[in-house]
């Protein structure tokens, strides 16, 4: 499968396949570690992709021989919730992996584009703010929980994540 398999950098254009990719995703991957109620509230704002992130240059989609997205994610210096902090601090951003390909590599093969492109800017530590569902990726990628988190979507609304961080 990875041999059909495309990563490349995302730009503007990709915004409404990211987004699809978000859509159809998180809905089928969160239900079982996140109840409803947060769901209801969360999911219209995380299922959306940052348009700002797509033009970064360090985003990126798995895509299939047909330009199908299959899975997405970047990093980025400045923080998720915004804001610079230490130089050699890098930030995972918004991974994701559709239900129907998971487990294939795509999101492990993104993490070590960023890990490496990161590495080459002077970056030695990458933070994550992953959802519940994804700590075992994570681990499995060589981070370390720090600690229960609550992410503002908005005022009043919050989602409860999990940091984690990673030397590289």
């Amino acid at each position: 499968m990875l041999s059909q398999i495309t990563i490349r950098p995302t730009s503007s254009a990709d915004l409404p396949r990211v987004d699809a990719l978000l859509r159809e995703s998180y809905p089928a991957l969160l239900k079982h570690d996140y109840p409803p109620s947060v769901l209801v509230t969360a999911l219209p704002l995380i299922s959306r992709a940052n348009p700002s992130l797509l033009r970064s240059g360090t985003y990126y989609v798995a895509e299939d021989g047909e330009g199908e997205a299959l899975a997405a994610g970047g990093w980025s210096h400045s923080g998720p919730q915004g804001g610079v902090g230490p130089r050699d601090l890098g930030h995972i951003r918004h991974v994701v992996t559709h239900p129907r390909a998971l487990r294939q590599g795509l999101a492990s093969h993104i993490l070590e584009r960023c890990f490496r492109e990161a590495r080459a800017q002077g970056i030695t530590w990458m933070m994550a703010q992953s959802t519940r569902t994804a700590v075992p990726f994570y681990r499995a990628m060589g981070f370390e929980e720090r600690a229960e988190i609550e992410v503002m979507l908005r005022p009043g609304i919050g989602f409860p994540a999990v940091e984690m961080a990673r030397g590289l």
